[in-house]
């Protein structure tokens, strides 16, 4: 196995690699820019700058040249080399800042260049306390400025597009943004324009950044120049929790973070996950933080001589048990738009009411999808449905269906706003469990309000078979984060009280998961269901469906997923 030596000590390596990156991957520190693993190698900043040397091989003795203390003869490079570009070596030796006093000024030297004209907006920049320009100046860069001229000043507060605002003045010309484009999304719409220190990544006339990934630019940018139009000035880093959760807005499922504060998730941003969307997201994912805060069902709606009116939670579950004591024929809509844990224990409480079979309506939009992390199916859990034993149905059917019955139960899904069903298929005879108000909940007699996918445990398999899991980022009025050791807590949460002016109550949902809501009605019916935990419906469904048999979250979270299906497997109903 190939050798190499960083700053006095031995690593192995098997596998081709890059010296910044093999750094990076044993858990040092090697400061550096324009880098990025799922991009290609510019090496323009010149920030990973290492001493390299390689150890002087005498063919004819076919031994290394030793010194007289013993040690290899190492021929050191004529120049500092830039680790992002320079490739590993069996035998090299590398000395990055921490033994080189020549690198220390190297980088020292780049970070003095690279602030000469960067303007001083960092308790006003949104990438203020996650910045890397901000901490490497405060571990590599010089203590002072020696420039006393005035500074380049190139266009500020630039709408590129729907979504990315660009200031000028702060870019360093790393290139990422443009390499994204060219590489990833492949729509080519940034550029670097200008010359010089006036360059600046631009658009061509008259066109706007619309790529449907533009705001991956935002995240991978290493300085506050591009900046997210819905996030601006909305919060600091530091006063906001970070949860791990997934897209549910999309088949893909793709691996994604939770941004919150005040019960309110302020952005959405993706999580790296190699075996599903790499480093990531579509814009439309984090377009989810209006859904996932606004609008919602707050508390158990009846409809009474035409109008919905708020009711208790004790009358909610009361009309619920009556209406399906008393039908004798009930249209059991489940929902690839939720849990499976809810799909299962709704599947499961009507069996053993004896009421009928659940089945569900994919929701796919033929010609939607890109082939990369957008997918025709919109909903994030149809496979989890069909893998439950869901029976899949079409809009026609369902419709027939639904004539057919006296009361329509449906679980978490916009039918009429997708176009399934008519308002006035429903109206008279259905329950919905909802999350936000819209048009099914608008038809409905009975809305039950439930959590979304920011607020309870749920597990969901992509279009992939990959089953991953949500955890709660957000509290409704039943739920603490003090005391749910899977959530995470910010500066706010931690230190904030209800009598401080930046935290509302009124940020908490009044909600509960669907299964929970059955467990209780199960009990009122007498049919045996009892579950006082997602945990606790994960291990049925693992324990007596052979698909999710071995499922656990801790497996989920260790291996970022679990693969249900093999490769190219599908299953259909």
């Amino acid at each position: 196995m190939a050798e190499i030596f960083i700053d006095n000590k031995r690593f192995e390596y098997d596998q081709p690699t890059k010296v910044l990156q093999f750094i990076l991957d044993q858990g040092l520190d090697l400061p550096h820019f324009c880098y990025h693993p799922a991009l290609s190698i510019p090496a323009n900043c010149r920030q990973c700058y290492v001493e390299a040397g390689l150890p002087v091989f005498d063919r004819e003795k076919n031994a290394y040249e030793l010194d007289a203390n013993g040690d290899r003869v190492i021929r050191w490079f004529p120049k500092l080399q830039t680790a992002c570009s320079l490739d590993a070596t069996d035998g090299m030796v590398i000395k990055t800042h921490v033994t080189s006093e020549l690198v220390r000024r190297g980088q020292k030297d780049v970070l003095e260049f690279i602030l000469i004209n960067h303007p001083l907006d960092c308790p006003i920049c949104d990438q203020a306390g996650e910045c890397p320009l901000q901490e490497q100046t405060y571990k590599y860069g010089p203590e002072g400025s020696r420039f006393e001229h005035k500074k380049v000043h190139k266009p500020k507060r630039i709408q590129l597009g729907p979504r990315v605002v660009l200031d000028a003045e702060r870019c360093i010309n790393c290139t990422r943004c443009v390499r994204f484009t060219q590489e990833i999304s492949k729509t080519h719409q940034l550029t670097i324009v200008q010359r010089g220190d006036n360059n600046y990544p631009m658009t061509a006339p008259g066109h706007v950044f619309d790529d449907p990934y533009s705001m991956n630019t935002v995240d991978i940018c290493p300085v506050g120049a591009l900046t997210a139009s819905d996030f601006r000035f909305k919060a600091r880093v530091w006063e906001m929790a970070s949860t791990p959760s997934i897209d549910l807005t999309n088949g893909k499922g793709c691996s994604v973070d939770l941004w919150t504060r005040d019960n309110l998730v302020l952005r959405i941003t993706p999580r790296f996950n190699p075996a599903v969307n790499g480093h990531w997201m579509p814009d439309s994912g984090r377009a989810a933080f209006a859904t996932l805060n606004h609008d919602r069902v707050d508390k158990p709606l009846v409809r009474l001589d035409g109008e919905a009116i708020p009711t208790s939670w004790n009358n909610a579950l009361l009309t619920f048990t009556e209406r399906v004591t008393a039908a004798n024929r009930i249209a059991v809509v489940g929902s690839p738009h939720a849990s499976t844990e809810d799909n299962y224990v709704f599947k499961r409480f009507f069996e053993a009411a004896g009421k009928g079979a659940a089945v569900f309506v994919p929701h796919v939009i033929p010609g939607s999808g890109d082939g990369f992390l957008l997918s025709d199916d919109q909903a994030p859990n149809a496979t989890g449905a069909r893998l439950l034993g869901l029976a899949e149905t079409q809009a026609a059917a369902l419709a027939a269906e639904v004539t057919a019955a006296d009361l329509v139960v449906v679980l978490n899904d916009d039918l009429v706003g997708r176009g399934v069903l008519r308002a006035e298929d429903l109206a008279g005879k259905t329950i919905t469990f909802a999350s936000n108000h819209n048009a099914t909940t608008a038809a409905a007699d009975l809305v039950v309000p439930v959590t979304n996918g920011a607020e309870h445990v749920g597990t969901y398999v992509n279009v992939d078979g990959r089953a991953q899991r949500t955890i709660p980022a957000k509290e409704t009025s039943r739920t603490d984060r003090r005391l749910n050791l899977e959530m995470s807590s910010g500066r706010l949460d931690t230190f904030g009280t209800r009598f401080d002016n930046w935290v509302s109550d009124l940020n908490r949902i009044d909600c509960v998961p669907a299964w929970e809501f059955l467990t209780e009605a199960s009990q009122e019916l007498g049919t045996g269901l009892y579950y006082e935990s997602a945990r606790d419906v994960l291990a049925e469904i693992a324990a007596r469906i052979d698909a999710f048999a071995g499922i656990s979250y801790e497996r989920m979270d260790d291996e970022r997923g679990i693969a249900l299906l093999a490769t190219n497997e599908t299953v259909s109903a």
